[in-house]
């Protein structure tokens, strides 16, 4: 059968932004050897940098065209005076601008041609009629001069393909080099992985492909990272079928490429990796569906699940489940407010441990309906914990801006160094956020990290009309690199 260009709907774009993600968000996370091993630094300057994207922004009268910015980390945080704005009409760039080609809705910072800088992989659902291809993966090489148009290619698609969806990185067979998981070709049963480096072409060194559907299913969300201790990156897919949720398998790495035989997973609606009790093993901390229903996450008030790695990958018996009803978890849970809605991971007091920040974009504040927060859970060698949580939104003091009803914040988070001083950076996006008459425009905030953890001290934030770009219905921040999860619905 042939490609037909997708078109967004309504009811695609709540799936694209929304409650299931399915065949329009794909996740990425991945630690190994108890250390995230994307290093998100685009200059090589030795700190690291944040990729935003706005996917519902028009570009050259294009609607869903999108865009995506590049702010640069420096030891006084986010540098103000170095943001740039790159779309598919930017020089360069592969292909051009169109309606509902979301230029960047999933995002992938890693060094895919080993030559020390973190490249951008982006997923886009452009058409192009030549090949009948469906979607693209376009790479933007890192540079000493930052990142610009300049050299960018797509990764190789066959013909009559459809590309880029479930796009996960990783190093699965252990060379030192990065790979690609992503749907890369016409027969939907199988995914591909392509083996890095990648050549300036944009093609792999060798590819694989793994037959990852056995039934008529879609993935929801992926995951990886070293949890058997094996000191090689392994592969969790997951997976839905209307509202139900499928379950996910476990592909282990081996030094010959993912194996491919899977290992029984449960489900999850959203996912990030660390090692937060150092033992060696990845643990995965995943958002779960309430009572298997992928329908009900937007209701849902959010349960937060960590799997905590074992010889044998993620323990079905060492588990804890965490929610804002958890001693220490600020807040309560409630109808709607989507804890775990975004996960990411990092060490935010600087003393070994990586840190889970939460998510909470349906957060009420006061009588601010979906105002969205977030919160950070520390950890221990015992694993993460209640206690000493924190809790931050626009209401909260120092924060820029005040809490408005709509707003999502922490409808996408990430803990990156931006300032280069051992001690994770919060970013969080608010892309609900309206500007003025400006609806949907969305923003980003950047919180510090501190030996006390997060702190809203010197914090400071972002939105479209700051830098000139497109901000109607822009939904900035919706996506930033490396960001795992289903998303928010936006109206």
């Amino acid at each position: 059968m042939g490609i037909r260009r997708p078109a967004i709907s309504t009811a695609v774009a709540a799936a694209l932004i929304g409650s299931l993600g399915v065949p329009f968000v794909a996740g990425t996370a991945s630690a190994k050897d108890g250390a995230t091993t994307v290093r998100e630094d685009f200059d090589g300057d030795g700190y690291q940098d944040v990729a935003v994207a706005a996917p519902g922004a028009k570009v050259g009268g294009h609607v869903w065209a999108g865009y995506i910015t590049i702010r640069y980390g420096s030891a006084q945080g986010l540098d103000p005076a170095r943001t740039k704005v790159i779309n598919q009409d930017t020089p360069g760039v592969p292909g051009v601008s169109g309606d509902n080609q979301v230029f960047g809705y999933a995002m992938i910072a890693r060094d895919l041609d080993g030559d020390g800088l973190t490249d951008l992989g982006l997923a886009t659902r452009e058409y192009r009629p030549e090949d009948n291809i469906g979607g693209s993966v376009i790479v933007l090489w890192g540079r000493k001069s930052g990142i610009t148009g300049e050299g960018a290619v797509r990764v190789g698609a066959p013909a009559n393909a459809q590309v880029g969806e479930d796009i996960t990185a990783g190093d699965f067979d252990d060379d030192g080099h990065t790979d690609l998981f992503m749907r890369n070709g016409e027969d939907y049963d199988y995914h591909d992985v392509l083996y890095g480096p990648f050549d300036r072409d944009g093609a792999p060194a060798r590819d694989q492909q793994v037959k990852v559907y056995s039934t008529d299913n879609s993935i929801n969300s992926t995951a990886a990272g070293d949890f058997n201790g094996d000191g090689i990156e392994d592969l969790a897919t997951f997976y839905v079928y209307e509202n139900h949720a499928e379950g996910g398998k476990l592909w282990l790495g081996t030094k010959s490429g993912l194996s491919t035989v899977p290992q029984r997973l449960d489900s999850a609606a959203g996912t990030a990796v660390a090692d937060f009790d150092q033992d060696g093993y990845a643990d995965l901390a995943t958002r779960i569906f309430p009572n298997g229903d992928t329908e009900g996450t937007e209701e849902d008030p959010g349960t937060v699940k960590i799997y905590y790695g074992s010889a044998s990958g993620p323990s079905q018996t060492r588990t804890q489940t965490i929610t804002q009803n958890t001693a220490g978890v600020p807040g309560a849970s409630e109808k709607g407010d989507q804890f775990g809605g975004r996960l990411t991971t990092g060490d935010t007091n600087g003393d070994g441990y990586p840190d889970l920040a939460v998510g909470v974009p349906g957060e009420a504040i006061g009588t601010k309906a979906k105002a969205g927060a977030v919160v950070v859970l520390k950890s221990t060698k015992n694993g993460l914990t209640g206690t000493g949580a924190q809790a931050f939104h626009q209401d909260t003091a120092d924060v820029p801006g005040v809490a408005e009803s709509g707003d999502r914040f922490g409808g996408s988070v990430r803990l990156l160094d931006v300032t280069g001083d051992g001690k994770a950076d919060l970013t969080a996006g608010a892309p609900g956020e309206n500007l003025g008459s400006v609806v949907n425009g969305g923003a980003v905030w950047l919180l510090r990290g501190s030996a006390s953890g997060v702190t809203a001290s010197k914090s400071a934030a972002q939105n479209p009309t700051d830098i000139g770009a497109p901000a109607e219905k822009a939904l900035f921040g919706l996506n930033l690199s490396g960001d795992n999860g289903p998303g928010v619905v936006i109206p």
